[in-house]
């Protein structure tokens, strides 16, 4: 498969550090660009809103800053991982129809707001999921999960795995994928 053209965008979760220096992007970033796996490779500085990480500020900034699109692979850890969902099942605003991407990486990904006070102010759970669509707005959804997450329960990512067909991959012992 040829890269030219191919985008890859890095969506942290939620938590409003130096995205730079936390968790594992900066190291997925340079071996991106090391490897040429894409002509280009996206990790924002900082995210708008980035402790609540809310859908009406992170999907437009998607959208209209980084310019997300039908050449781009959204790799999207937790709260991340969840605005990549909303990105292709669409509704901010309301009745749009969803954004095309090429293909998108689920690291930690839920799809409740799984009774915290934090996630359910985001707005990203407040209305149902359109998991036909969002399979449609994408050629690939590739999902990891750790069986140990403290955070997001593993049965949140098969949930979503069996609604949107992604290839799923749980792994032992990689809680919240902080390293």
């Amino acid at each position: 498969m040829s890269t030219k053209g191919i985008r890859v965008v890095i969506v942290p979760g939620n938590g409003g550090g130096d995205i730079h220096s936390s968790n594992w992007y900066r190291w997925l970033r340079d071996e991106l660009v090391d490897l040429q796996i894409a002509e280009e490779v996206i990790l924002p500085v900082r995210m708008p809103d980035p402790v609540i990480a809310s859908e009406k500020a992170w999907i437009p900034f998607l959208k209209n800053q980084i310019g997300v699109d039908e050449r781009t692979v959204v790799v999207g850890h937790s709260s991340g991982a969840v605005a990549a969902l909303r990105l292709l099942g669409g509704g901010i605003p309301e009745n749009e129809p969803g954004t095309k991407l090429f293909g998108v990486v689920l690291v930690s990904a839920c799809h409740t707001d799984l009774g915290d006070a934090n996630e359910a102010a985001s707005g990203y759970y407040a209305r149902p999921w359109n998991w036909d669509i969002i399979r449609a707005n994408t050629n690939w959804i590739v999902q990891f999960h750790s069986d140990d997450d403290p955070l997001v329960p593993v049965e949140e990512g098969r949930y979503i795995a069996k609604h949107v067909g992604s290839e799923y991959h749980e792994l032992k012992g990689h809680s919240h994928f902080f390293e």
